[in-house]
């Protein structure tokens, strides 16, 4: 007599999409969306520079910046308001716009503190550079994910890199952004959000330079982005970093979601 616990079934006589036809169809994300403090109806902005921070040094730099005014936020509905403080805080999940010039916002910043999705990578891509944000050129500030790095990474050194759109690499000289980093190698990806950024900035034909850096965390690379941002990009902006600086960095750090690498630690 067979075993029935140990006898291999019987193949399937369904195919998978057949078996896909008895379960429900998952129903669709609501679309982000842009919410402004002093909406402009058919007015968008028009920023001579729009810089996109999403790794957790350029947030730590930015969140510091007493000088920035807060004009606007992304709304993802996946993402729940609760946890957020009244006001802006690292610890928040939260996706906010600020101006850098009150005057005419030729300087706007976006914070991206919380996790965008793969899948939903472009759509909010296109929110950010779109019709309603038009900039004239564009930084964005992520890390180097070491899985996705071709080579060795150590996490006692740091590391900056860049990548640029065609219009950007034709300015050669002065009129680049940054200057003096490598290129990322060659073999090396970059992925998620800030690659969908930087290919909604070639398709549009906006000057756009990704500057990525390693490690993710940590105070010798605050100053890496710090010093950075001061030479190249904000030289008349005070980026200086208060007494308390290391204690709330390593807080944020550690709060922060961001995948476990195992090479840290050995």
């Amino acid at each position: 007599m067979e075993d029935a616990l140990t006898e291999i079934p019987p193949p399937s006589r369904f195919f998978e999409e057949d078996l896909n036809n008895f379960t429900p169809p998952s129903i669709p994300l609501p679309s982000p969306f842009l919410v402004f403090s002093n909406p402009r109806p058919n007015e968008p902005l028009r920023p001579s520079l729009l810089i996109l921070a999403i790794s957790s040094p350029s947030l730590y730099v930015f969140h510091q910046l007493s000088s920035k005014i807060l004009i606007g936020s992304l709304i993802l509905p996946e993402i729940p308001f609760s946890g957020n403080s009244i006001e802006p805080s690292l610890g928040d999940k939260s996706c906010n716009i600020y101006t850098l010039n009150d005057a005419d916002d030729s300087i706007i910043l976006i914070s991206v503190q919380c996790s965008v999705a793969a899948e939903r990578s472009h759509i909010v891509a296109k929110l950010l550079i779109g019709d309603q944000i038009i900039p004239d050129r564009v930084l964005i500030l992520d890390s180097v994910q070491s899985q996705n790095f071709r080579g060795k990474l150590s996490p006692d050194e740091t590391y900056s890199f860049k990548l640029e759109t065609a219009s950007e690499r034709k300015g050669l000289g002065d009129s680049t952004l940054l200057k003096g980093i490598d290129y990322f190698p060659s073999g090396s990806v970059v992925d998620g959000l800030a690659a969908a950024l930087l290919g909604r900035c070639q398709m549009n034909n906006i000057k756009g330079t990704l500057c990525v850096s390693w490690p993710e965390f940590g105070g010798a690379v605050v100053s890496l982005v710090k010093s950075l941002l001061q030479r190249n990009v904000l030289p008349s902006l005070d980026l200086s970093i208060n007494g308390d600086a290391g204690n709330e960095y390593s807080r944020f750090s550690w709060t922060k979601d961001h995948p476990f690498d195992s090479e840290l630690y050995t």
